[in-house]
């Protein structure tokens, strides 16, 4: 396949390696101006995915649309930005794919819909999410992933063409509920976070089983399946969010109980905000979800806000 990946970050340029390894054709795009861009063009490398020859990078976003799989891998904040560029270039029968977790902070709509409202009559949309960190595929370590969209044909085409014994990917059966609970796991993720900073890790536990069965709750609210709280896409990325050294929102919630910077981006920060409007617009509670906000938006003590979380109220364990 021909395709093109948009965002030369750390996930967009992985995902270019990633798809000339296993024998498709890739472009490359990043802004003019960008440091990742000019960084790969001088050197082809970002100290941590090194680009083969074959494939192309480029500044022109009218090159980018003349093939037909494009990939968009970029800060979730600016998709909206970015899909009002590319409708520019009137796009027709391609296929939009969205590897990244997140929520729009000012609409709460998930990234498809963002996209959608640009592109969605004359063309497809899917999602690749799942767990899994680019240092330790690029160790050859595998992991399993999902793609999912309205569109049968187009998952299952996209499956077949990018799986590998790298990456195995698994169809996804709900758009709403895996784009959810990929974009919230990040907030759970920074409450690990904060537990390590305070050297409560051993509250994981509770964390995980409290967590998911949050999400699965307002998965359902929103007319998803409330188990794919339980699946890859939440769940089953927990491994490399609440635990993993690697973690972007890991590392942040630990850095800021610590009162340290992180000049990385945690799309986590911004999806706790989305979601503490979800929780009121569709009347359900999100505790955890709910404790990152306080802490990170409202400047409330972390090692308060989570002793309270754990040791509010008990009710039916966690279940009710």
């Amino acid at each position: 396949m021909e395709i093109s990946v948009i965002g030369c970050g750390r996930w967009g340029s992985f995902i270019a390696w990633y798809l000339n390894k296993i024998g498709h054709s890739v472009l490359l795009y990043g802004r003019e101006g960008s440091k990742h861009m000019k960084q790969f063009q001088e050197t082809r490398t970002n100290g941590l995915v090194s680009l083969p020859a074959k494939i192309t990078l480029t500044t022109n976003l009218e090159e980018v649309m003349s093939n037909d799989v494009i990939i968009i891998s970029v800060d979730s904040q600016g998709l909206r930005g970015l899909m009002n560029e590319i409708t520019r270039h009137s796009p027709l029968n391609k296929i939009f794919v969205l590897c990244m977790k997140g929520l729009e902070i000012s609409t709460g709509k998930r990234l498809s819909e963002v996209a959608a409202e640009y592109v969605g009559q004359n063309n497809n949309i899917a999602v690749w999410l799942g767990p899994g960190h680019v240092q330790e595929f690029l160790g050859g370590i595998p992991n399993c992933m999902v793609i999912d969209s309205e569109n049968k044909e187009v998952k299952e085409k996209l499956i077949d063409e990018f799986s590998n014994e790298l990456i195995r990917f698994y169809i996804g059966e709900d758009l709403i509920g895996n784009e959810i609970g990929a974009a919230a796991k990040n907030v759970i993720g920074i409450a690990a976070g904060m537990l390590d900073g305070l050297k409560l890790s051993s509250l994981k536990g509770a964390l995980m089983s409290r967590g998911t069965r949050e999400i699965s709750r307002l998965i359902k609210a929103l007319g998803g399946n409330e188990l794919s709280a339980y699946g890859l896409c939440h769940l089953g990325d927990y491994e490399a969010t609440i635990f993993s050294e690697f973690s972007h929102n890991r590392k942040f919630g630990e850095m800021h109980v610590k009162g340290e910077k992180f000049d990385r981006l945690a799309e986590g920060y911004y999806t706790a905000k989305a979601l503490q409007k979800m929780s009121a617009e569709y009347e359900v509670e999100l505790p955890i979800c709910d404790a990152v906000y306080k802490v990170l938006y409202e400047g409330k003590p972390a090692s308060e806000v989570l002793q309270n979380l754990f040791l509010r109220s008990l009710k039916t364990e966690f279940w009710s």
